[in-house]
């Protein structure tokens, strides 16, 4: 049963409409400052946007992180308002991740289990990680020194497993330049840089290795000027993901190696890695052995696996710090229309996230 001031609390930041780099974001922070600050957090509001609450206690800090900012554009609410149906609550942002906001507070509200001193913490929540957290990436970075572990309190699995490991993610573009022509009285001087972007697309494709977690997936294609010219210029977005740091080079000078099928074509390639992988560690298996001892001691059983998506899980595990994803409450839907939480999640996951600010399994 969830008690009614965390249903509130639920539905004030989702009524907050907080896309990122919009006014909404600062809204969501400055409301997150003052609870943190509540439950005893020396609260901070950084440059960006983003909050930092530090909590003392016993030994290396812990990193709590969680964002504000949604995919979900201002005035959804309109036509997708908050509400709450049964055993879920829905809106814009309900389950990525405002949620998971409401179980990181509870379970900060919550006294330590008994015969252990909460562990120091250092909370953080970014305001832009659902455009990659680039402004965030210093304060990610600051917060990681000296810290034993992060806790990330993005949505967990379905039924609700932990992650120990993402996908690395790269953002990249093709732009083929060919040449011009008139396509019925002159066809012959043209190449299309049309013709040859579809050749690239059905090659990048064929890049995918399921069997190595690698996906190449070209998401928005554009070019041409009119149906009666050979188009000169044409260009893709392709989205690559690996499950390795050691993909990324061999994806990258795949991707750059590609030749021109057409005689004439030319291809010029941009874009960068947003996100690099988060493997699955030592220290992550430590984080999970305590989370899945905690879990049954709540007569819970807790299972562990991948995500294909990033968080900012991604950034601070490539700095070294153990990390144990995927704490948030349960649902399912996340940047759709049907994006809802099971309600009865939050004190659950609440009650496991305080058993680990306690006792997370690594010195």
């Amino acid at each position: 049963m969830i008690a009614s001031h965390l249903v509130g609390l639920l539905r004030d930041l989702v009524e907050i409409e907080s896309p990122t780099h919009t006014p909404g974001v600062r809204a969501a922070a400055e409301r997150m400052a003052q609870e943190l600050s509540a439950l005893g957090g020396a609260a901070t509001l950084l440059d960006g946007n983003h909050v930092r609450a530090d909590f003392p206690g016993a030994g290396a800090p812990l990193v709590l992180l969680g964002h504000t900012d949604t995919v979900w554009p201002v005035g959804t609410l309109a036509r997708l308002p908050f509400r709450v149906e049964g055993p879920r609550a829905l809106g814009p942002g309900v389950y990525d991740m405002k949620a998971g906001l409401v179980t990181m507070l509870a379970a900060l509200a919550e006294a330590p289990a008994a015969g252990h001193r909460r562990r120091a913490l250092r909370v953080l929540i970014t305001a832009d990680e659902e455009q990659g957290s680039i402004t965030a990436r210093p304060h990610i970075a600051d917060a990681a020194r000296g810290a034993a572990a992060a806790l990330v309190l993005e949505p967990c699995l379905p039924g609700g497993g932990v992650k120990v490991a993402r996908k690395g993610i790269g953002r990249f573009k093709l732009t083929v330049t060919g040449r011009a022509a008139h396509a019925g009285t002159q066809p012959s001087p043209g190449v299309s840089a049309i013709e040859e972007l579809a050749r690239q697309v059905v090659r990048l494709h064929g890049l995918a290795d399921a069997g190595r977690g690698i996906s190449v997936n070209v998401g928005v294609i554009g070019g041409g000027t009119a149906e009666n010219v050979i188009a000169e210029r044409a260009e893709a977005r392709v989205d690559v993901r690996i499950t390795r740091h050691d993909h990324a080079a061999e994806l990258e000078a795949a991707l750059r190696g590609l030749e021109p099928s057409l005689a004439g074509a030319r291809h010029e390639w941009s874009g960068e890695w947003t996100r690099p992988p988060l493997e699955a560690s030592a220290g992550s298996a430590l984080l999970f052995a305590a989370a899945a001892r905690h879990a049954r001691s709540l007569g819970l059983a807790l299972a562990q696996g991948g995500s294909g998506g990033g968080s900012d899980g991604n950034l601070i595990g490539a700095l070294g710090v153990p990390v144990l994803d995927g704490l948030g409450p349960d649902g399912g839907g996340a940047h759709a229309e049907t994006e809802h939480v099971l309600l009865a999640s939050i004190p659950q996951r609440a009650r496991l996230l305080a058993l680990l600010l306690a006792d997370p399994g690594v010195p």
